[in-house]
């Protein structure tokens, strides 16, 4: 908000603010400083700004005298021709002087103009701020602003209205100001007012901070201390400051004394005590006042070069910005072509990438159903060749011509199907034959070898009504999104049997397990939940080892879509090991187990899987996972 109170010409806040024509305000002091006398000759065109110091040029006298030269600059020594060397690059460049007195915080470029003297002087300097500035006939005023010009009436200056509400904010934000104007290095709470303030540190000290902390030697020797804000002493405070006129500067080594000199081989202002000290005596020292011009000649012929440097970064600042929107645009379109672009190309490939899927699924499908359909064939001719040739083999023992044609057997099978013998176990057994004639007498013993592995399927009758079987009972889906037991059609009481499920579909979400269970096991949870279970239930990441719904053994790594999933059951060490994709998974999961037990194997919706038997035992597995914490 202090910015806003500020006037544009001194810096300092409003005093006595009017409104101009243009709606913007000026101080009334700071008005009389830029309204300017036009001659009568351009009393009808723009207003020119002209050097401190000199007036616009008016008609001569009769017979062609020239006004009188400045005595400043007659004195200054070369002064005059500095002096046109200024006026004819400011006035060229459109850029005009700062003055001393007048500061422009916002960048606005003031010159004043004082009224020419009594009799026609163009050059005579009257001291700023002195009356009520020019008289109202061809006067007018420029706005530091806007730069639109207004032509005075004549009552002049107070012809403009006051703004009194602006004044009134202005006054009590200075109150606010002083009230505020607390110490801030005080440990007293509240602070003490504020006494001072050092321009150099920024800081407002209480008397007795300013003693301890700020004392008047050393390095803070050179410090200017000024009145803190809103003390009338202070800028801007009640006129009398920094905004009511600006005190000559004054020498750093000598306070009591003014810039009178200009020492050209130190670059730096001098004052007569510093002559006299004799620290300047070889060096060469010129008047301040002719320094001074000739130093603002300089730097408004510079001016000249770098208004047309800042006209020439300006047309090139637009280039780069049209050039820099043109990127943009081209850039944002760009993107845009290759964004749809590159879109229409992976949905292409999606699709194109679901439909092969799809058909090599079918395929591979469709291929391992052929290849169990030949298995399972061939393994039942298999059986009916060997039961064949078993009882081939008891025949041929009998050494009886009549009993021998009497025991061979032409019924349209050969085949004999016992339920419940063990794999890989030897049976001896005596068979009667029977016909419609009679029952025969026992046959000598016969032996029986079963399998050396174990050859099953899933078991329909055992399966939860959700369960849906397909592939000959070799392949199981679930139509809920709850977890559903099947049970297998073998069951183990000794022996090291092994069997393998391969997962034909996964989508990351559910978690199958898979086991040994009890045939009395409950169908419609998951398995190992109860305690008629063993079982290992795994997702994409990690598994874990369950029965009596105790998590045990979480293991990392997971399956996926072509994942198997292999179970060996050793009823000879009473343990149960899982493995995935050849590799055990984790330690042995169960141990100590005792009974008759049956594969099983729990899934839900979005699940399928194929059950391999008939395998060879691993004998050689690889180093199994270790169980994380």
């Amino acid at each position: 908000m202090e910015e806003e109170l500020k006037c544009p010409v001194c810096g300092s806040l409003f005093r006595e603010p009017i409104i101009l024509p243009c709606s913007h305000n000026v101080c009334l002091p700071c008005a009389r400083t830029i309204a300017v006398q036009t001659p009568e000759s351009e009393q009808h065109l723009p207003a020119l700004l002209h050097p401190r110091g000199t007036a616009a040029p008016a008609p001569g006298p009769p017979g062609g005298s020239a006004a009188p030269p400045d005595p400043e600059c007659a004195a200054g020594g070369g002064g005059d021709h500095a002096d046109k060397l200024s006026l004819h690059s400011e006035t060229d460049s459109g850029y005009g002087s700062y003055t001393p007195s007048l500061k422009s915080p916002n960048g606005v470029r003031v010159l004043p103009l004082v009224p020419a003297a009594p009799g026609g002087a163009a050059g005579a300097a009257a001291p700023r701020g002195a009356g009520a500035g020019p008289g109202p006939a061809g006067s007018s005023l420029t706005c530091p602003q806007c730069h639109r010009s207004a032509s005075l009436e004549r009552r002049g200056l107070r012809g403009f209205q006051r703004n009194r509400l602006l004044e009134a904010i202005v006054q009590r934000y200075q109150q606010g100001r002083a009230a505020a104007a607390k110490c801030q290095l005080c440990d007293r709470s509240p602070a003490e007012p504020a006494a001072v303030l050092c321009e150099q540190c920024e800081v407002l000290y209480c008397a007795a901070c300013q003693l301890r902390c700020h004392p008047a030697r050393g390095p803070f020797a050179k410090h200017r201390l000024a009145p803190p804000p809103g003390h009338p002493g202070a800028p801007g405070g009640d006129g009398k400051g920094a905004g009511g006129g600006r005190k000559p500067a004054t020498c750093a080594e000598h306070d009591l004394e003014h810039y009178s000199m200009y020492c050209v081989s130190c670059r730096s202002p001098v004052c007569y005590q510093c002559l006299e000290d004799g620290r300047h005596g070889k060096h060469d020292v010129k008047a301040l006042g002719a320094m001074w011009k000739q130093h603002k000649a300089q730097l408004s012929q510079a001016l000249n070069g770098v208004s047309d440097k800042a006209k020439e970064a300006k047309e090139f600042l637009v280039q780069l910005k049209n050039l820099l929107q043109q990127i943009q645009e081209n850039g944002l379109d760009y993107e845009a072509c290759l964004v749809a672009q590159c879109d229409a190309l992976v949905d292409a490939l999606t699709r194109q990438k679901a439909k092969l899927l799809t058909k090599v699924t079918k395929e591979r499908e469709h291929k391992l159903k052929v290849v169990w359909d030949q298995i399972n064939h061939c393994t039942l001719k298999l059986r009916q060749s060997t039961g064949l040739m078993e009882y081939c083999l008891e025949v041929i023992k009998e050494n009886d011509p009549s009993g021998f044609l009497q025991e061979v057997y032409v019924g349209k099978e050969t085949l004999c199907t016992i339920d419940g013998l063990h794999f890989n176990s030897t049976y001896n057994a005596r068979v009667k034959a029977f016909n419609s004639s009679g029952v025969g007498p026992y046959s000598k013993t016969v032996i029986l070898q079963t399998s050396d592995v174990a050859w099953f399927t899933f078991d329909p009758s055992s399966a939860h009504r959700d369960i849906v079987l397909s592939n000959d009972n070799q392949t199981a889906t679930c139509s809920s999104y709850d977890d559903r037991v099947v049970l297998g059609t073998a069951a183990f009481s000794k022996g090291v049997h092994y069997w393998e499920l391969h997962v034909d579909r996964y989508d990351n979400h559910p978690d199958p397990a898979f086991g040994i269970a009890r045939i009395n096991v409950v169908k419609d949870m998951m398995l190992g939940k109860d305690d008629k279970a063993w079982a290992m239930y795994v997702d994409n990441n990690r598994s874990w080892f369950m029965h009596c719904n105790s998590h045990t053994n979480r293991t990392e790594g997971g399956v996926s879509k072509g994942a198997t999933v292999g179970v060996l059951l050793d009823l000879n060490k009473h343990n149960l090991t899982f493995y995935i994709n050849g590799q055990q998974q984790g330690p042995p999961a169960f141990e100590n187990i005792e009974g008759v037990f049956m594969p099983a194997l729990s899934l839900n919706r979005n699940v399928q899987v194929t059950l391999h038997t008939g395998l060879e035992v691993p004998q050689c597995v690889k180093q199994p996972k270790l169980p994380s914490n």
